[in-house]
């Protein structure tokens, strides 16, 4: 009797992307952008690529799509070496760059059939292929919208459709989630986790670590060197037993944070809520309760480790709690009353509303975060509370003067730090310091010490003759911070100030922010970062030109827990609250 035929194991496949010692090399002097970096992606596999700015992750992608050659190690891209046949890779590769190649005075119909000129698409196969696209992006209803006039998260989906013109095998995309809110980002990771169904495989980029513990892999580099590769869960489980929650805080989370980060053994920590969550070092035991003086009620309880936990444990811990910009400044008395208020405020631009009745008012020495999603009217009612959008109708008032009538002595009061940096990109850092010392009035002897100050506070150094243009993105951050507050104002307004840094550049970016607020300043923030809201005291969440709720981060999460979210996260609240009033879909 023959022995029963067993069928063969399945066959693995052939991996999309197969890199091995990669090596780049951008200046002689300098290190290497990439330091052999080793990697693999299969079909159907979404591969996070994260690290802090600088680390190579877009030389990397840049790599991979055939735009730019490695100078030492091995790469195969489906089957192809990137460098030298970069046209059989251009075929089958669906590429989003970082700063995706729109033509913004174009209309979404004619940016798709561009692209669809440039991947040589043929004519019989567009009608369907545009159907499909604009159904999978939800776009079918703006066809006929410019570009320039879609929301961030709108842009990013055109950004998408653009890419997926001919079906890759492989698609790369850099920072896609950049300055999208919530909802678009859930609806983008869908998209992707669809595409991924499909056998496609994904390298994602991001600077959201939600996002890079749910994919299958994460590839963590930092300064070109490759620190971690494998599933997320494998890096997590390094840090495990070492996240702890101080719960029962009395008051003052954000001293009690300052004083965490200063014990010797922790390695990070961040502001959840109510509490505080921190990360200790490797064999170190859990702070002194009694040096951190949160109060009487303080509890240190073992929590589950996350994901952000042990990236910012792999990079070396997170940057501490005090802030030498703060330090340097001059403290402020806490005085009664509003700093900050808006009074019915109402913005239209012809038959539409952008704004409509909106009142708050935010105390003395506290941050107050505006979210709401892309196409809100967050940046409309930012704008009118810095005097540079006039109401049509309402008020806006700093330290009670009304921006309208008392433009210049309120404004004197403000550091305002836009979306997109209001730098002066042709200009050097120097140069840049410089005119915003003389836009903000200081003297000569006043201009020279602020200049200094904070060249040393920022480390802008290196920099001073560089263009703005040409810095890093967190160096970019760091010097519109500093433009904003050389006059040390009681007031300041950031609007999404972190947008596209890595989570510990945006670290130390609070610490300036706690720190500050310590001293008595008043700031207002926007942000697409939901655990950035849990720094906030109080929030306002805008939707359709109105304000929907408001309330302490805690006081948002508790109105939406329940059977079907026990334990809301800021973005599950974020998510609810604007579900409830509608659709949930953003503007375009």
């Amino acid at each position: 009797m023959s022995a029963p035929r067993v069928a063969p194991e399945p066959r693995p496949a052939a991996p999309l992307v197969e890199v091995a010692g990669l090596v780049k090399t951008f200046a002689k002097a300098g290190p290497p952008a990439l330091d052999g970096v080793s990697a693999h992606v299969a079909p159907g596999v979404v591969t996070g690529l994260v690290g802090p700015d600088g680390a190579g992750k877009t030389t990397l992608i840049r790599i991979l799509a055939g735009l730019l050659d490695r100078d030492a190690g091995q790469a195969r891209v489906l089957g192809c070496d990137p460098g030298r046949e970069a046209p059989a890779v251009h075929a089958r590769l669906g590429y989003m760059p970082q700063k995706f190649g729109l033509y913004e005075d174009l209309t979404v119909g004619e940016n798709l059939r561009l692209y669809a000129d440039v991947r040589g698409l043929p004519a019989a196969e567009r009608p369907a292929v545009f159907a499909r696209l604009l159904g999978f992006t939800g776009l079918e209803a703006f066809t006929g919208r410019l570009a320039g006039r879609l929301s961030g998260g709108m842009k990013q989906k055109l950004g998408l459709a653009c890419a997926m013109i001919r079906r890759p095998e492989l698609l790369l995309l850099d920072e896609p989630s950049v300055g999208v809110d919530p909802i678009s980002r859930r609806e983008l990771w869908r998209m992707v986790r669809e595409l991924a169904g499909q056998g496609i495989g994904v390298v994602w980029s991001t600077s959201y670590l939600d996002e890079a513990e749910a994919c299958d892999q994460v590839l963590l580099l930092s300064q070109g060197r490759q620190l971690f590769f494998g599933p997320p869960g494998a890096l997590t489980a390094l840090v495990a037993g070492r996240s702890l929650a101080l719960r029962g805080i009395a008051a003052g989370r954000r001293a009690v944070l300052r004083r965490a980060l200063g014990q010797p053994g922790v390695a990070d920590g961040v502001i959840q809520g109510r509490s505080v969550r921190l990360v200790l070092a490797r064999d170190a035991g859990p702070p002194d309760l009694d040096a951190l003086r949160a109060g009487p009620g303080a509890t240190l309880e073992p929590v589950a480790p996350r994901f952000e936990d042990a990236f910012v444990d792999a990079l070396g811990g997170g940057p501490g709690g005090v802030s030498p910009l703060a330090e340097a400044m001059r403290p402020r008395d806490p005085a009664p009353g509003s700093a900050v208020e808006a009074r019915d405020l109402t913005k239209r631009f012809g038959a539409f509303t952008a704004a409509s009745e909106v009142s708050f008012s935010i105390r003395r020495g506290e941050v107050f975060g505006l979210l709401g999603p892309n196409g809100a009217g967050k940046s409309t009612i930012f704008k009118m509370m810095c005097g540079l959008l006039r109401p049509t109708s309402g008020q806006a008032l700093v330290d009670g003067l009304n921006l309208e009538k008392a433009s210049g002595r309120a404004r004197a009061r403000i550091g305002y730090m836009a979306q997109k940096f209001s730098l002066y990109g042709t200009l050097s850092v120097r140069q840049n310091l410089e005119f915003f010392a003389g836009v903000y009035g200081l003297g000569r002897e006043a201009r020279r010490r602020a200049v200094a100050g904070m060249v040393e506070t920022f480390a802008l150094g290196p920099y001073l003759g560089a263009s703005a243009d040409a810095l890093p993105l967190g160096f970019k951050q760091r010097l519109a911070l500093a433009c904003a507050v050389m006059h040390e104002p009681p007031v300041l307004f950031l609007d999404e100030p972190t947008s596209g840094v890595d989570p510990i550049t945006r670290r130390e970016f609070w610490t300036h922010i706690n720190g500050m607020v310590e001293r008595g300043v008043t700031v207002m923030v926007t942000t697409h970062f939901m655990d950035e809201a849990e720094y906030c005291d109080r929030i306002v969440l805008v939707y359709r030109g109105r304000i929907i709720a408001s309330g302490s981060p805690d006081d948002l999460k508790d109105g939406v827990r329940g059977p079907e979210l026990p334990d809301p996260s800021m973005e599950d609240a974020f998510v609810a609250l604007i579900g409830r009033d509608g659709s949930g879909r953003e503007a375009a």
